[in-house]
This record gives structure tokens, sequence and C-alpha cells, in this order.
């Protein structure tokens, strides 16, 4: 039988290992890669781990502590920046037009920690730590990740997340049970008209004209066609077309993403975006095609979990709350189609107005130490959940 080693045993551990993560944290941070580009940032951390063979998910690793026995414990931390231009101006700022604007540089230091302190102490579940790809963009690592044979026959029982939340003060963790995060698509319109001579309009079909039509109304279908009742964000990101102020263009492209709670709204949007873009574009004399690209699932965290968790994280000092679910999303969600999962949302300092993807988004040093924290009360949490549903099950 393997008995329980106390949280307080892996934070002493924990501390040593400090100083070394918040280096690691800072080389990360300076040299950020963009999702499907991973390799570098991946090869440093396991090489940090002294695993650099790790098995690999595409871009991604999977690194076994072996340690206790049963199911393990997963730990995720994600591998990639943001197409964003950093303005901290720290010395070691990023310079190569990508960023960790969202904090991944700081959860990959703190697994490092997490990893090299478990190995240390012991514990009563082995860890596997998921170094995963493409968080920030489709197609979604964690997608690769739950259909790798790698993953699969890894006899994990429980998945646990944490991520940086500048809307929550330092010293506050979110934890709570059910949908957390919404479900996000993207899509792409694409408005088609007939180009001409800016000082002749009406031999032309002006797609300027039509996509803008086709913004306003994309953006009336939430507030009149679902429930107000049902969390939903439509956003139309981006639009591009034409080449000169005295010219129609020829074509119009449109982008922006889809954020749901509700299967049903996502699937009736779906459609409704199709088809509004098509009949508006059709309005102004011209033609619209739609391409929907299917993202994150709705994260949703298993309750026993939490109900193991958060004790733990509330003995520790940190003040836990119930009350913050946002239409972010993230891709942790698929883990919750295999595993029972929990995602906590770590809260730190930031200057007012300045959170997640923000150019200056910066989380103090202190960060690492919180995160790292949160994972260990996850782990210790996690091996709890699991002892007590191998207890229930056995005869």
């Amino acid at each position: 039988m393997n008995h329980e080693i106390p949280l307080g045993a892996f934070e002493e551990a924990l501390a040593g290992e400090i100083p070394a993560a918040v280096e690691l944290r800072h080389r990360i941070h300076a040299e950020p890669d963009l999702g499907g580009a991973e390799e570098r940032t991946a090869a440093l951390v396991a090489s940090e781990l002294g695993v650099p063979d790790a098995p690999r998910v595409t871009e991604g690793r999977l690194i076994r502590v072996d340690v206790g026995t049963g199911p393990a414990v997963a730990l995720r931390a994600e591998l990639d920046g943001l197409p964003i231009t950093e303005t901290t101006h720290v010395p070691w700022a990023a310079h190569n037009g990508a960023m960790h604007a969202c904090g991944h540089d700081v959860h990959l230091a703190a697994l490092v920690a997490v990893v090299r302190t478990v190995r240390r102490v012991g514990g009563t579940s082995p860890l596997l730590a998921v170094l995963q790809p493409r968080e920030e963009s489709l197609p979604c690592g964690a997608k690769d990740m739950i259909e790798s044979p790698l993953l699969v026959a890894e006899p994990v029982g429980a998945f646990f997340g944490t991520h940086v939340q500048a809307a929550l003060p330092a010293g506050t963790i979110a934890a709570q049970p059910g949908p957390v995060n919404a479900a996000s698509d993207e899509f792409t319109v694409r408005v088609a008209g007939r180009p001409g001579h800016g000082a002749y309009p009406h031999t032309t079909a002006d797609p300027v004209v039509a996509a803008s039509a086709v913004v306003s109304t994309l953006h009336q279908l939430v507030s009149r066609r679902v429930d107000p009742m049902h969390p939903t964000v439509l956003t139309v990101g981006s639009i591009s077309g034409g080449s000169a102020a005295n010219a129609v263009a020829e074509q119009v492209t449109l982008t922006g993403t889809l954020r749901t709670f509700d299967s049903a709204d996502r699937h009736r949007l779906h459609e409704l975006i199709r088809d509004t873009s098509e009949l508006t574009a059709r309005a102004n004399g011209c033609t619209a095609t739609t391409d929907l690209a299917l993202g994150e699932p709705v994260l949703d965290n298993d309750p026993a979990l939490v109900e193991s968790i958060v004790p733990l994280l509330t003995d520790r000092g940190f003040t836990t709350t119930g009350d913050h679910r946002s239409c972010g999303a993230d891709d942790f969600a698929y883990y919750g189609e295999l595993f029972p999962t929990l995602m906590c949302f770590v809260g730190v300092d930031a200057p007012a107005g300045i959170g997640l993807h923000h150019p200056a988004f910066l989380p103090p040093d202190a960060a690492v130490t919180d995160v790292a924290r949160a994972m260990l009360a996850g782990y210790v949490g996690a091996c709890r959940y699991l002892s007590a549903t191998t207890t229930e099950v056995t005869p």
C-alpha cells in the first residue's frame, strides 16, 4: 500500500528548484516558438529534465516519472508562443516577432520544477508531464495528443492543468466544477464581387460594401438568435480586400471566431453564419462562401477532482474561488474526452488593462512559484482521487 506524502514535504523540496526554474523561464521567454514549430522549446525542456529522447507526439513530448503505482497523474504545459511583438522591455524580452503573451513560459518552468520535485520526494502515483504543442492555433495540439497511441497507452487516471490569469489577484486560484471555458470555432467568409473603376460603381458589384453588411449582420446573430442566458460570443477579427482607393475590389475576406457553451447553439450558429453571409452578400449583388474550422470543445472540470484538490490549495494559503469562467477557450478540453480533468486559473499581478495576449503582458517571476505550487496540489489531490476511486471499485 502506498502512503501519502504530505503536500508540505513537496513544497519544501520545491523551494530548492525555484531559482533554476525562474532562470529557465527567462530562457524560454526570450526565444519563443510559434505553434507548429516548437521543436527548440520542447528539446530545451526535455533536456532540462534529463530526457532529451523523451517520446514525441508531433512537436510535443511525454515524460514519465515512475513513482508510486497504478494510473498516472498527467500535468500539462504548453510549448507555443503567439505572433505578437513584445513591448515589455525586460532584458529577457523576445525579439523574434513572437512572444509568450499567454504565460506558457511560466507554465513550462513550473512543470519542470514540479517534475524534479516529484523525482526527489516520490509519490503515490506515477507522474506524466505532457509538453503540448499548438495550444494557440488550429489544428489543436491536444487533439494530436489524445489521438496518439503513445498517450492512449499510458494508464492516465487524472489530468490536471493550470493557467495564469491576470483577471484574478495574485494568491487566488479559481477551481470550480462544470464548464469553465467555451467551445471555440473559427470561420472565414470570402465575399466576391465584380471589380471596376471607383467612378462607375453602377458597373461593379462592390464586395467591400457587401462585406460591411455581412459584418454588421453577423454581429446581430448572438443578440437576436441566441438565448441571452447562454454565454455566446461572435467576433469578426479581421477584414481584408482591395488594393487602391479609386478601385472597386474583386474580393474581401473576413475571419472570426465563435464561442459557445451550448452545443445546440454551436451547431445552429454554424448554419446561421453560412446562411447570413451568403444571403447578405447576395442582397448586395455579390456572392459569399464560408468555411468553418471546428476548434476546442467546452472545457468541463470534474467535480470529484475539484473536491480533492481545492482543500489542499486552501490549506497551503491560497484563496480559492468557484466563480470564474469565461468565453476563452483552451484545447485542454480535449483531454476531458478521455480522462477526468481539472483546469485551475492562477491569479497573477499585472497592470490594469494588461492581460492575456497583450504585448506588455509579463507575469512576475513569483508566478512560477504559484503555478508550481498549484501543480503540486493538483498532483497530490489527484493521487487522493485515484486512491479513493481504486478503493471504491475494489471488491
